[in-house]
């Protein structure tokens, strides 16, 4: 059985300033998503799920679906604040979403095989999507054997400033063992560092960072489920508390339930994050449709 793509598409992207995940970056109008679903046909993928709020379902099925649903099964599911395990309440102001990983669960009716997650809005790159392939093949019938893309932190600065990153640390068999989020990285005098408490402090060039690109079998949802059940129970009332990937798969780690492989990729990532980043991500995708990494038109 073919692994699952799964694409994180509910969210606003309000400091965008609009839907980023419909907005048409390629040179004929193909949205970042449609680099990620040509990526994970070729790479070996067999279904594409998306998540995305109920109240674009219309225009999200016009502008992406339709372009490649004759080329591979597609299915839509919905995140909303209301989807809740029965039983549980929440704080009835609340106007947040629950965050990825509530996200991720929303799957849990549609998707019965090794899976990947994926943001809607960054590009991962070619060779990132083979080395997820390969890896979700080899766990087809398993469990609690689960993977995250480690992005070699050089392949993920921006031109525009500093960034914060997820940095990986891992163990002997490049098991993942903590993430340390740092912030203010960037290049300075041909090194990159990060800032802590006014310091600078150098990072290795293939330093592992994540970039949230998952790789996890079926039986991840009823962690899922049973850990978002807890979390409501602690933070139900809270606003903006969310249940994030990174925090669950943390708890299996420490707790033994599961191991977490970070598979190295030499694939830049990129992103729109600010509106001033779209220019940046049309020319590099450009580039790369030149050097015929990829077809024009796409699709």
């Amino acid at each position: 059985m073919k692994p699952t793509l799964f694409i994180l598409a509910a969210g606003m992207g309000s400091r965008y300033g609009g839907l980023k995940q419909l907005d048409g970056l390629g040179p004929n109008g193909e949205t970042i998503m449609d680099y990620s679903v040509f990526d994970a046909l070729r790479a070996g993928f067999g279904k594409v799920v998306f998540v995305i709020r109920k109240d674009f379902e219309e225009d999200f099925r016009r502008v992406v679906i339709a372009k490649y649903a004759d080329k591979v099964p597609c299915e839509v599911c919905f995140q909303s604040l209301d989807k809740v395990p029965a039983g549980c309440t929440y704080n009835p102001e609340r106007t947040k979403p629950w965050g990825t990983n509530h996200a991720v669960l929303m799957g849990k009716d549609v998707i019965n095989e090794p899976f990947a997650v994926i943001n809607a809005d960054d590009f991962y790159g070619k060779e990132s999507f083979e080395v997820l392939a390969r890896f979700l093949e080899s766990v087809e019938g398993k469990q609690n054997h689960y993977c995250m893309v480690g992005y070699r932190v050089c392949n993920t600065l921006s031109e525009h400033g500093s960034v914060s990153r997820g940095v990986c640390q891992t163990d002997a068999n490049r098991c993942l063992t903590d993430v340390v989020e740092r912030t203010n990285i960037e290049r300075k005098n041909g090194t990159i560092v990060f800032t802590e408490d006014g310091k600078d402090f150098p990072l290795e060039e293939h330093t592992p960072v994540s970039m949230n690109m998952w790789g996890f079998t079926p039986e991840y949802f009823n962690y899922s489920l049973e850990a978002f059940k807890e979390f409501l129970a602690k933070n139900g009332q809270e606003l903006k508390k969310e249940f994030y990937i990174p925090t669950l798969v943390n708890d299996l780690i420490k707790a033994g339930k599961a191991k977490c492989e970070v598979l190295d990729t030499p694939s830049k990532w990129f992103g729109v994050t600010y509106a001033d980043d779209r220019q940046m991500v049309v020319d590099k995708i450009q580039s790369l449709v030149d050097a015929g990494v990829y077809p024009s038109p796409l699709f």
